[in-house]
């Protein structure tokens, strides 16, 4: 009796030890998950506090895509990287405009600063449309700047554009996030980013499932920035970009021709640096997709900008040996001695005649046709 005494209090003094360690082991669960609880707290009211600043910003800026901020106009010699949201045109038409502008940019500036770049960017995943709209409006506009730009693809911001081209059917997201992507496409080494991620492909397909022109113009100034890295052609060409950016001439928006006009010119420009620094050898893979034929038929559009590209295009593909061939059967010969003659840039004529004088091809040519 003795030794089932000691034994049974030796076993309640182990479950009394056991019940004490569990309650303990409660204390400390309940703690844990009392701090997990706030700290969710805390995130939902920072989140909804990131929304209502993005919605103070959508109150307080222009609504149109159009007053995006625009880095480069046009009309910049240097046609290889422009930022395509918005036009040297409307900038310089209205002083309130620019105030306007400098005050949104104050604005975003502000909202960055407080909420964070890294915030702002997981904004773009919100299953909210209204906020991924806004959180978009102003990644696009930060993406003008340079020094943003770094930024934004190492929190993350360019893999959040792809994804939005490839799943969102919002046709403001999709516009929008085209001009974002067009903007980091002024840079050498996201472009090689994009293509690498498949960004070609999600530009050709969101070209191909819109009519809206500023959506085609903001896709069609992605793709021509992508036009300017030579190393990128072969990909671009395979990946549908020429294709898709032909295609969306379709719209008959001066501001989409205008932008087709200068990717066709970066290509060519590119291509024929390549060939002349002994990197590439070849017809011009702009001939495959009948870009040549496009650039005779529109050599006498009404727009100064955009002419200037063609001509510029047309003599770069010039300069080019292989393409001979496709210049004297399509009737491009005659129109490089044109612009020989009658461009507006002496600049252009200047190639053009240099480009007629250096190709043997055309110089037998051009004697046949005297004889």
């Amino acid at each position: 009796m003795y030794r089932l005494h000691e034994s049974t209090v030796n076993e309640l003094q182990s479950l009394k030890a056991e019940f004490k360690d569990q309650i303990q082991e409660k204390e400390a669960i309940s703690e844990k998950l009392y701090a997990v609880q706030e700290k969710l707290s805390a995130e939902e009211k920072r989140r909804k506090a990131i929304e209502h600043e993005l919605v103070n910003l959508k109150k307080g800026a222009p609504e149109g895509d159009k007053h995006f901020e625009d880095k480069k106009s046009y009309m910049k010699e240097n046609i290889r990287g422009t930022s395509v949201l918005g036009t040297s045109a409307i900038l310089n038409k209205s002083g309130t405009l620019r105030v306007t502008q400098s005050a949104q940019r104050a604005t975003i500036a502000k909202i960055c600063e407080e909420v964070g770049l890294q915030k702002i960017i997981q904004l773009l995943t919100s299953e909210d449309s209204d906020v991924q709209i806004h959180a978009v409006k102003v990644i696009a506009n930060l993406a003008a700047e340079d020094g943003n730009q770094e930024s934004i693809v190492e929190e993350g911001g360019l893999d959040a554009l792809l994804t939005m081209l490839r799943s969102s059917q919002n046709a403001t997201i999709l516009r929008v996030a085209s001009g974002a992507i067009a903007n980091l496409a002024m840079n050498e080494m996201n472009q090689g980013l994009i293509m690498s991620r498949g960004g070609a492909k999600l530009l050709a397909k969101t070209a191909s499932g819109t009519d809206d022109p500023q959506t085609l113009r903001m896709v069609a100034g992605a793709l021509a920035n992508l036009c300017g890295n030579e190393k990128l052609h072969t990909m671009l060409k395979e990946d549908g970009g020429i294709k898709a950016m032909l295609g969306m001439v379709r719209s008959g928006n001066s501001d989409v021709v205008a932008q087709v006009a200068r990717g066709l010119a970066n290509f060519a420009k590119c291509e024929s640096r390549a060939m002349v620094q002994g990197h590439r050898k070849g017809r011009s893979l702009l001939m495959e997709d009948h870009a040549l034929e496009w650039l005779i038929d529109n050599c006498n559009t009404q727009s100064a900008s955009t002419r200037r590209h063609i001509e510029l295009a047309l003599s770069h593909l010039a300069q080019n040996e292989d393409n001979a061939r496709d210049f004297i059967s399509s009737g491009a010969l005659q129109e490089l001695q044109r612009i020989s003659n009658e461009s507006s840039r002496e600049d252009i004529r200047n190639l053009a005649k240099k480009m007629l004088k250096s190709n043997p091809v055309f110089q037998g040519e051009m004697r046949l046709g005297q004889q």
